[in-house]
């Protein structure tokens, strides 16, 4: 259950992320350009280049984690240890890098500077790309797979609902903050530290299970 609600976190905070980027985007534009509509123009047509650019990041995530998966499973063999936590242990990078993609891009997308906007483009397709492939391998390894579908369902659902958060953020943002959503998104990144956590907590629970040989 533990294993399961920091993945919920983890997955709803940096979806949340995306959500409000995308939909604060021409507000954060348009207050970087100072108004200049061909600026703005300009940045959103790059933003959406480089959303095709999605489809070539994805499998970048599943090669690292089977390369990994072969490697820990080779060493546990040798030394006698858990295979199944050696397998989970191959989600735990792609758990804290898929967190390290999502702050940097939440870290650019505060800094109040026009042309660092291009790197937030590309660490946000980048980051999202990698979300959804690492959640479902996480499921997969985490879980008996008989319950795959039903917890895939459950995460995706539960994960939705935390995002309706981000209509009561809009409105903060169109209201009292005049269209500016930089105080809101330093906030974020605050939280985003928290999905930290998650392949921390993974990786000190296949370490302890690896210490104990595996029973035949």
């Amino acid at each position: 259950m533990q294993r399961f609600a920091w993945h919920l976190m983890w997955l709803s905070v940096i979806q949340l992320w995306h959500y409000l980027f995308i939909g604060t985007l021409n507000s954060l534009l348009t207050n970087l350009a100072s108004g200049d509509r061909v600026l703005v123009s300009t940045y959103t047509n790059a933003f959406a280049i480089t959303q095709f650019f999605g489809v070539l990041c994805a499998p970048w995530n599943g090669l690292l984690m089977d390369r990994l998966k072969q490697k820990y499973q080779e060493e546990a063999r040798m030394t006698g240890s858990s295979a199944s936590a050696a397998a989970l242990r191959s989600a735990v990078p792609s758990l804290a890098l898929t967190s390290l993609l999502c702050l940097g891009f939440a870290i650019c997308a505060s800094v109040p500077v026009l042309p660092l906007q291009y790197a937030t483009f590309a660490l946000q397709v980048i980051s999202r790309s990698f979300l959804y492939g690492g959640n479902a391998a996480f499921l997969t390894l985490a879980f008996p797979s008989e319950h795959f579908g039903k917890l895939f369902g459950l995460v995706m659902a539960l994960s939705a609902i935390v995002s309706l958060l981000q209509f009561p953020i809009f409105t903060l943002i169109k209201g009292p903050l005049q269209n500016d959503p930089f105080y809101v998104n330093v906030l974020l990144v605050l939280v985003t530290l928290l999905t930290f956590v998650h392949p921390f907590l993974v990786y000190r629970e296949c370490r302890r299970k690896e210490s104990s040989p595996e029973v035949a």
